[in-house]
C-alpha cells in the first residue's frame, strides 16, 4: 500500500469520526438520543472507519408533568405509530387527544395491556405502569418485564457536550492534517513525474 493511499483512507475516516461527532453534539438536547462511537480500525486496504451505538441510558431529568414518561432498567414501553407498527421506546413526552389517548409530538400512541390507552386529565401512573384514576388501577401500560417507569421525568441525551466538542476539535486537527499530508505527497509524485519526464526529454 503506497502513502497516497494510506493518507487517503487516513483523510476519509477522519471525516467520518468527525461527522459521527459532530451529529452527536447535534443532538445533546434531544431526548432519548444515543449517542455514536466512531472508531478507525487499520486493514490491508487502510484505515476503516466504524461506528457502534452507545447504548447507556442517559440522564433522567425531572418535568413533574404526569404524562412524561421515562424507564429505568434495561426494557422499555410501547407506542403505536401512525403506520400501525408497534415500537418500543425508553423515554417520551404524552399529551391527551381529543378521545384521551396519550400522543407523543409524532402521532404515536401509548399501549396499554390492552391496547391504546384512554385515561382522564387527573390520572397518575406508578412504577410498574399501573393508571391511576382517583385512587383506581384503571389500566396498566404495556412495559417490557423488569422496566420501571418514571412519570414525570425525561431521558436526556447519554451526551457528554464538553467531550463531545473535544472530540469534534481533536477530529478535526486530525482530517486537516492528512489532508495536508495527502496534499503534500501528491505534490511530490507530480515532481517526480515531471522530473522523470524532464530526463526523458
Amino acid at each position: 500500500m503506497d502513502g497516497i493511499h494510506l493518507m487517503a483512507t487516513a483523510l476519509h475516516a477522519a471525516k467520518a469520526r468527525l461527522d459521527v461527532s459532530a451529529a452527536n453534539l447535534a443532538n445533546v438536547s434531544s431526548d432519548g438520543f444515543r449517542k455514536s462511537v466512531g472508531r478507525a480500525t487499520l486493514t490491508r486496504d487502510g484505515l476503516v472507519a466504524s461506528a457502534r451505538i452507545d447504548t447507556t441510558p442517559g440522564p433522567l431529568r425531572r418535568t413533574a408533568r404526569t404524562f412524561d414518561l421515562a424507564t429505568a432498567g434495561t426494557g422499555g414501553f410501547f407506542v403505536r405509530t401512525p403506520g400501525g407498527a408497534t415500537v418500543e421506546v425508553r423515554s417520551k413526552s404524552f399529551d391527551r387527544d381529543a378521545r384521551g389517548h396519550l400522543v407523543d409530538e409524532r402521532g404515536n400512541v401509548l399501549l396499554g395491556t390492552h391496547g391504546p390507552l384512554v385515561v382522564r386529565e387527573d390520572a397518575t401512573i406508578d412504577a410498574r405502569g399501573d393508571v391511576q384514576e382517583a385512587g383506581t388501577i384503571v389500566a396498566r401500560i404495556a412495559v417490557r418485564p423488569g422496566t420501571a417507569l418514571q412519570s414525570g421525568f425525561l431521558e436526556s441525551a447519554n451526551v457528554d457536550s464538553v467531550r463531545e466538542m473535544v472530540d469534534v476539535l481533536g477530529e478535526q486537527r486530525a482530517f486537516e492534517t492528512a489532508q495536508k499530508t495527502l496534499a503534500a505527497l501528491d505534490d511530490e509524485r507530480q515532481k517526480d513525474a515531471n522530473d522523470v519526464i524532464r530526463i526523458k526529454g
